[in-house]
């Protein structure tokens, strides 16, 4: 199993009082500031999910910097006393609670008054390694005999994540919540929206271009979700395997079946028994393919794809962009992970 590397909270602290002196004694020399100097909203995103939505909405109006750099995975970040001194000194900072522990901590110590948590802003739920119908496995926990139902506690022992815990990204959303919020265009727009509006409060002067901005992302959000929508109407199968079980929001909207090699966490390894599952699995609901991410190993999707015989390919978590991403921006992405999920499910 993967070792996170997390910032204790009381070296955080520490860490951020060091930035924040730092800068003091620089005269506030920061990239965040000097762009507050050019009459634009100083924005810090915590990473691309967050960078894409306030650079789209906020426009010519704001200056964006994200704190998780391209290729860098996002459950991994280690943040430098320069980064918590920029969150300092931001006028707005986004995120996502729940799936950057040092991430979290530190905007806290910030204290900056227009800051946001995605996670606010629409309905989040629950989601383990499979998401749809149920296998009849000991370590799937509660039976799902449908989708879109929410609170799903789908293999909370083999995540680590007690009722109330972390679990192996050391996420501390309340219930072992999934994070994975922006893979749904719908609950997508639903941020957009509430970004949208905090923005338009942080710097009223601007509110007019924000809910104009705003609008449009929406209606980008809106064609995606219905090229979903139509493009996996009809399958040959409902059920896609991948390494990381990340797409359990994506999959209760378009009535699909995930089967997570792993739970939340990219990089843990799966236990034999999950293994032999998914080969079974694989063979009863016609799978063809298995789905790795460009961030993380693919070592367990190619061992389990030799061993059963299928195919593998990429599917695209989104949570940054780098040169191996299938697209420039977050919607070329999505459009290239339905033209993966409608090739591996047999789209008619």
């Amino acid at each position: 199993m993967n070792v996170r590397r997390l910032i204790p909270t009381t070296a955080v602290a520490g860490v951020v009082t060091l930035g924040l002196v730092t800068l003091s004694a620089c005269g506030g020399a920061s990239g965040a500031s000097d762009k507050s100097a050019e009459g634009k909203l100083s924005v810090v995103a915590s990473f691309y999910p967050m960078q894409y939505l306030a650079e789209q909405i906020g426009g010519d109006h704001v200056s964006v910097e994200t704190l998780t750099a391209p290729g860098v995975e996002p459950h991994d970040l280690e943040l430098k006393p320069r980064q918590i001194g920029e969150l300092g000194e931001a006028d707005y900072i986004l995120y996502l609670k729940g799936i950057q522990p040092a991430v979290d901590e530190a905007i806290k110590q910030a204290g900056v008054k227009n800051t946001v948590d995605a996670a606010t802003l629409t309905t989040m739920e629950d989601h383990g390694t499979e998401v749809g119908h149920d296998h009849g496995a000991e370590n799937h926990g509660t039976e799902d005999p449908g989708h879109g139902e929410a609170g799903h506690e789908h293999g909370a022992e083999e995540q680590g994540a007690g009722e109330h815990g972390a679990d192996e990204h050391g996420h501390e959303s309340e219930a072992g919540l999934d994070p994975h919020i922006w893979l749904d265009p719908v609950k997508y727009a639903e941020v957009a929206k509430g970004v949208g509006a905090s923005l338009e409060k942080a710097d009223p002067d601007n509110a007019a271009d924000y809910k104009k901005n705003t609008d449009a992302l929406v209606k980008k959000l809106g064609d995606l979700d219905t090229a979903f929508k139509s493009g996996l109407k009809n399958t040959t199968t409902k059920t896609f395997i991948t390494t990381h079980s990340a797409f359990g929001y994506l999959a209760e909207r378009y009535g699909l079946d995930q089967e997570g090699i792993t739970g939340l966490d990219p990089e843990s390894e799966p236990s034999p028994a999950r293994m032999k599952e998914l080969q079974e699995i694989a063979a009863k609901d016609k799978v063809s393919t298995v789905f790795f991410e460009t961030l993380a190993s693919d070592r367990t999707a190619k061992t389990l794809a030799k061993d059963t015989g299928l195919k593998t390919d990429v599917l695209d978590p989104l949570e940054g962009i780098t040169d191996r991403s299938k697209g420039d921006d977050y919607i070329e992405v999505m459009q290239s992970n339905l033209t993966a999920l409608k090739k591996a499910l047999g789209a008619k």
